[in-house]
């Protein structure tokens, strides 16, 4: 399959797409990105920035007009707006689609706004292309989870509290990959109550769409169980994950002081609130 990414002036959102569904690798697919108004200008540099935080390298990437030829080679073409789709409709009205809900664009904008583009291009990309799989566990994932936990915390859970927990009614959720565990997610259910316990991912496969899969995985659930709220405590410091709940919904709501050991530090307190 041949994959061409459009945007405006092929300087931010496509070549990140291009750079990530490069750095998947999949079987059978090839890639490339173009824009609708390029001029040859270098791709801009908090894209190559944000791309570096998750080892992709898309600095040597200069825009390029979409043509003819590139319409003729595509199998899909992935707009990254309506308006990119609208655009090209009478040239490649079966090859086109647009990613995910859209992706906005991030010109202009600090560091962290190209973030926030590169984290829903990914997100986008991984359920495009069905990436990873995102299910409730089998007793046999426990000593996965259980290797996922030593990776990821000082004080892992051990297979012995996993399975006891999953025993007592815990419901555990996995992405995994050819059988492999990518990450994991819990949560415990109580009246209309909902607590996550542990959410993790392996560091090779974080920024890639996992925890967010996940925490869709577990709100599918409070929907199902209808359930008020879900909460979790994620250390004070963990910026990155701080930074993924507020974007999925959750809100610091009070904080549980000397909550963690090694090293010794607070919890904040977030809740996702449903109607």
């Amino acid at each position: 399959m041949n994959v061409l990414f459009v945007c405006t002036g092929n300087t931010c959102r496509s070549p990140m797409a291009e750079g990530y569904l490069k750095y998947l690798n999949l079987e059978n697919v090839s890639v490339k990105s173009c824009g609708l108004a390029a001029t040859g200008a270098p791709v801009s540099e908090n894209s190559v920035k944000a791309m570096a935080d998750i080892g992709i390298d898309i600095s040597g990437h200069i825009s390029a007009q979409i043509t003819a030829k590139d319409i003729e080679w595509s199998d899909k073409i992935v707009c990254m707006s309506e308006s990119h789709k609208q655009f090209l409709l009478s040239a490649a009205q079966d090859k086109l689609e647009v990613l995910g809900k859209g992706i906005s664009d991030p010109f202009g904008g600090d560091i962290e706004i190209y973030r926030f583009c590169r984290d829903e291009i990914i997100d986008a990309i991984n359920k495009m292309f069905n990436n990873f799989n995102v299910r409730l566990i089998e007793r046999d994932d426990i000593k996965q989870i259980a290797e996922l936990e030593k990776v990821c915390f000082s004080e892992p859970w051990s297979v012995e509290t996993l399975l006891d927990a999953y025993k007592n009614g815990t419901t555990f959720i996995v992405a995994e990959c050819n059988t492999k565990v990518l990450g994991y997610v819990g949560i415990s259910c109580i009246v209309d109550e909902g607590y996550i316990t542990n959410v993790a991912v392996f560091p090779e496969y974080r920024k890639q769409g996992v925890a967010t899969a996940l925490i869709e995985k577990v709100f599918d659930i409070a929907k199902e169980k209808a359930l008020s709220f879900v909460s979790l405590e994620v250390r004070a410091s963990n910026y990155g994950a701080i930074a993924l709940y507020e974007k999925m919904g959750f809100i610091k709501e009070a904080v549980r002081p000397n909550f963690y050991s090694n090293p010794k530090e607070d919890a904040d307190i977030m809740t996702k609130r449903f109607d």
